[in-house]
């Protein structure tokens, strides 16, 4: 058995579907940040057969919660103080995402304005679609 210790203060981001913690790593840039981060992968789950889990030893607001809402709305945020659980987030989707994804359309504003923000808004929760919002060009790509 696998024995990861506890954090004193920070956040452990489980539930995450078997294989794409490292994906969340680098989307969340956690390489650049100076804080100790664990990451367990392909772990026995009851709930899910098999899961990652990160563990990140910084305050929260380092990290962009929204980041983790569009990749996978399903991951469970618990806040870690003191080595003890003291809130959990349940994540959605969310309504816009700021520079997570880029606009493939090669007349978008964004193609030919290189220092834009490139925004997306949640245009069907339900199929968990983005369109761009200068252009409205369809997000294809599957998280």
């Amino acid at each position: 058995m696998l024995n990861v210790g506890a954090i004193s203060e920070g956040f452990v981001l489980d539930h995450i579907k078997a294989g794409k913690s490292m994906k969340i790593y680098d989307y969340l840039k956690l390489g650049e940040l100076d804080c100790p981060v664990a990451m367990i992968m392909n772990a026995k789950s009851s709930k899910m057969g098999r899961k990652d889990i990160l563990k990140i030893e910084c305050d929260i607001n380092l990290i962009n919660l929204d980041v983790i809402g569009y990749l996978d709305p399903d991951i469970t945020v618990n806040i870690i103080k003191g080595e003890k659980i003291v809130e959990k987030r349940d994540l959605s989707l969310p309504a816009e995402v700021k520079n997570i994804i880029r606009c493939k359309n090669p007349r978008c504003i964004t193609s030919i304005e290189q220092g834009l923000d490139h925004v997306f808004f949640l245009a069907d929760r339900e199929k968990g679609i983005y369109r761009c919002k200068y252009c409205e060009e369809k997000y294809h790509e599957a998280r």
